[in-house]
């Protein structure tokens, strides 16, 4: 059994990875400020973790949750592209001086192996190329600029003092407990919540833009992996679903999804569903495939649970989730 802390624990991610720490057996220690995290993203577990509320600007705090840890998991973060285009001194100090505090905090307690929450936001756009490890990053937000630091703090704490550390790329994470009422929600726990309401979906653009989802189980599962794998320390890995879908294929799979459920309780009528078309986002990247070649290679991760799966499971906890209120 290991000790591990995951900041942001309370979030979206890091609830499921808090989740499958304890299903594993580990001792897992959550560290969040809760701008953002909910204890009922804990609530399977929130008798069996520890939980501190903290936030990563402070060094002080992060020193005294971090001692007797063997791993970090570090998600907290300001995650919005919006915001950071609102805001860029203030996601700079959070997802930038933060993980610089991490990464201290660990190395002074002799923490094993950190691994770093970040982001295809750091390569900007590439086209309808793929995007691997090996392209040079190009962000085009201030967010991205903010998680490829992190990236660039990681490599030099692990080349000149010896801390171990690994750097996720996350692509377009979805799943079960993905809050859809932030203003800065993502687009798919944000259309499903919607289409339940009988809402009009609003989409930014023309709709060909393209993302790769990947389900957060197979997030979870990709953190534990790299903690452990040997060979992974010191590299970068994109943790994906590695197919791109467009936002109109998204409204279509979410349609076939609803119609199964307009006999039901839920009258949901694919005609029903309106969709408004909005000025794309400055600052958005128009297309998103990743390459996860050298995640599974070294890793060993494989996404399990697939789009279609995916997106059925969410959609599912959001219909029983309102069938409860």
């Amino acid at each position: 059994m290991s000790r591990f802390l995951v900041t942001g624990g309370a979030g979206f991610i890091g609830g499921h990875i808090t989740e499958l720490l304890v299903k594993e057996g580990h001792e897992a220690v959550v560290f969040d400020d809760f701008s953002t995290g909910r204890m009922e993203n804990l609530a399977a577990v929130e008798d069996r973790v520890k939980i501190i509320h903290g936030d990563i600007r402070d060094i002080e705090a992060l020193r005294a949750a971090t001692d007797g840890v063997d791993y970090v998991i570090h998600h907290a973060a300001e995650i919005s592209v919006i915001k950071s285009l609102e805001d860029p001194a203030f996601v700079n100090e959070v997802n930038v001086t933060g993980t610089l505090n991490v990464l201290m905090a660990a190395k002074e307690k002799g923490v094993k192996r950190v691994v770093l929450a970040s982001s295809s936001a750091v390569y900007g756009d590439t086209g309808k190329t793929a995007q691997d490890e090996t392209m040079l990053p190009q962000p085009l937000s201030p967010y991205g600029v903010s998680k490829l630091a992190g990236e660039h703090y990681c490599r030099v704490f692990y080349y000149l003092y010896g801390l171990e550390t690994v750097c996720l790329r996350y692509f377009n994470v979805f799943g079960p407990r993905q809050n859809p009422s932030s203003q800065y929600a993502a687009v798919i726990p944000k259309f499903i919540d919607r289409i339940i309401k009988v809402q009009e979906l609003h989409i930014y653009g023309d709709g060909e833009q393209t993302r790769d989802f990947v389900y957060v189980e197979n997030v979870a599962r990709a953190n534990l992996l790299a903690c452990t794998v040997p060979n992974a320390a010191g590299k970068v890995f994109n943790i994906a679903g590695g197919r791109s879908v467009s936002i109109n294929e998204l409204t279509d799979h979410l349609k076939v999804i609803a119609a199964c459920y307009s006999s039901g309780e839920f009258d949901i009528k694919s005609e029903a569903i309106r969709i408004v078309y909005d000025p794309p986002v400055v600052g958005e990247i128009k297309y998103s495939i990743s390459d996860i070649k050298r995640a599974r290679d070294v890793l060993g991760f494989e996404p399990v649970v697939g789009f279609e799966e995916g997106l059925k499971r969410t959609f599912d906890y959001f219909a029983a989730k309102a069938r409860s209120v």
